[in-house]
């Protein structure tokens, strides 16, 4: 009667350890360099080199703020954009903290294009960088409704 119990208890480590590991599996992690603010202040004092790529959602830019130029593409439709990226200059991915950033900027080092790495806009901030607040302009009243 133990030997089953046993063999029961194996069987079911194993299959939750298999579960669990898939959960694991399917996170992936991303192959990016996490900037620094410091390299980050190095590659921005050369806006005519860079190209910043912001991946997050339009309400998280303006809660959050950003940078004064760059390029707003949300990561599920990075692949589908990556025609109208130039290639020409170096590139940093931008989400709230990395996590999105390094997946885009994975997507685009496999595209070919030059990729410094990754950064947080809040982790940026944290850590003494200046972002810039957006403030969306009022809506104009002379505008034609369509």
């Amino acid at each position: 009667m133990k030997k089953p119990v046993l063999m029961l208890l194996i069987a079911a480590a194993l299959v939750f350890g298999q579960a669990d590991g898939a959960k694991q599996g399917k996170k992936q992690t991303s192959q990016a360099k996490v900037l620094t603010r410091a390299e980050i202040d190095e590659l921005l004092s050369k806006p005519d080199q860079i190209l910043i790529i912001d991946v997050r959602r339009p309400d998280e830019v303006k809660d959050i703020g950003g940078f004064p130029v760059y390029l707003s593409v949300q990561i599920n439709d990075l692949k589908n954009r990556l025609a109208y990226i130039p290639k020409d200059r170096t590139i940093i991915t931008i989400s709230n903290h990395a996590a999105r950033a390094g997946r885009a900027a994975d997507i685009l080092t496999e595209a070919g294009f030059r990729v410094a790495g990754a950064a947080g806009a809040q982790t940026y901030e944290q850590d003494g960088g200046t972002l810039t607040k957006i403030v969306p302009r009022p809506p104009n009243p002379n505008a034609k409704k369509q």
